[in-house]
């Protein structure tokens, strides 16, 4: 047995030995079992696959031994069988010890900022928006915008993408950061080429479950939405804003006609915001136990560089270049995203499964 393993036993036996105190405090006692079926779960797991190995063993002792071709080829369909049972095994241990984001599997809003550069870095905005999109839609996920305050020129100061799809928070989760392109902006005479940014912001969208809302920590403000005019002028107070005293949250909507649309709308993107900020303290737990800090809640970092004149593209938290910007403007994500989430797999192994534990209970 490894010295991880012999750990992990050695805290399960530990723990056993502290249940059988009769005066241990209720809520200790709590914490204890839990972090006992845990335990006892993992090395269950990990005995199962050491008996298939050692099954394994056997057979292919047993298949060098055994010259008739018909109980050879018996082996090796048995030994095929015992491999994919083994892998399907390890499998379900990793992801038992270094869990994925239990967040992952859902849908997000994907909030796009203009940064540094006026009306270009809402243009920008505007691109990433489109951008975006198209790649919801290739991964046939559903885009709609939830919110947004346009420019005179087309841009975005800011626009609230709602992304529904299954696994949409564990491709796009890093995301978040600040993007700076570099081009010749279209409000530029001389050709010049200027650098402006662009903030991200991706929040897994929340369940009735994972935030308590008091009703009575709420502001809600009722306002006129704006439109286009003619028909389109919203005539009532349809548009809902609502600020979440405790955290001085604020959302908005007013997409829909109704009042008590938009009402149920901007509860949602409340919920995800604050859901949000509750991770970002979690994270901020778990990245104390690692050296590389890229992607880990800290949203001022640039993550990713798009220079138009080179047609390239580089994702500064895993070091992908491409040379085909046009193409991933198109929604054309995939290799980095790929790369980013491989990233995420690898940095789950830096916590071992005991301190990672310590973090959860």
């Amino acid at each position: 047995m490894t010295n991880q393993w012999q750990e992990i036993q050695q805290r399960h036996d530990e723990i056993v030995q502290k249940l059988t105190d009769s005066g241990l405090e209720g809520s200790k006692r709590a914490s204890l079992q839990k972090e006992l079926s845990q335990l006892s779960t993992i090395l269950a797991k990990h005995a199962e696959i050491a008996s298939l190995e050692k099954t394994m063993e056997e057979t292919q002792a047993q298949a060098a031994t055994n010259a008739d071709p018909e109980l050879a080829l018996l082996y090796q369909e048995e030994l095929s069988d015992l491999e994919h049972r083994r892998s399907a095994r390890a499998h379900e241990l990793e992801d038992l010890m270094f869990p994925p984001d239990v967040h992952d599997n859902r849908s997000v809003f994907l909030e796009i900022r203009g940064g540094t550069g006026g009306q270009e870095a809402a243009l920008f905005a505007a691109d990433m928006a489109k951008m975006y999109t198209n790649y919801a839609l290739k991964q046939g996920w559903k885009a709609t915008i939830e919110s947004a305050s346009g420019t005179d020129l087309g841009g975005f100061r800011e626009v609230v993408l709602h992304i529904d799809g299954e696994n949409a928070y564990g491709h796009l989760k890093f995301e978040s950061g600040v993007h700076r392109v570099q081009r010749v902006p279209a409000t530029e005479t001389q050709g010049r080429v200027h650098t402006s940014t662009a903030t991200v912001a991706v929040l897994p969208e929340a369940e009735e479950v994972d935030v308590a809302i008091n009703p009575s920590d709420l502001r809600i403000d009722t306002f006129r939405a704006g439109g286009a005019g003619g028909q389109h002028v919203n005539m009532t107070d349809s548009a809902v804003r609502i600020t979440h005293i405790p955290t001085g949250v604020v959302v908005s909507c007013q997409d829909e006609r109704s009042q008590h649309k938009n009402k149920a709308k901007a509860m949602k993107m409340l919920q995800s915001r604050i859901l949000a900020a509750q991770m970002e303290k979690a994270h901020a737990e778990m990245s104390k136990l690692r050296k590389d800090q890229v992607g880990t809640g800290q949203r001022a970092e640039k993550v990713r560089t798009y220079n138009y004149p080179q047609n390239r593209v580089t994702d500064h938290q895993v070091e992908v270049t491409l040379k085909k910007l046009d193409m991933v403007m198109q929604g054309e994500l995939g290799e980095i995203i790929d790369a980013l989430r491989q990233k995420d797999r690898d940095d789950r192994h830096k916590i071992s499964f005991l301190e990672r534990i310590k973090i959860q209970l």
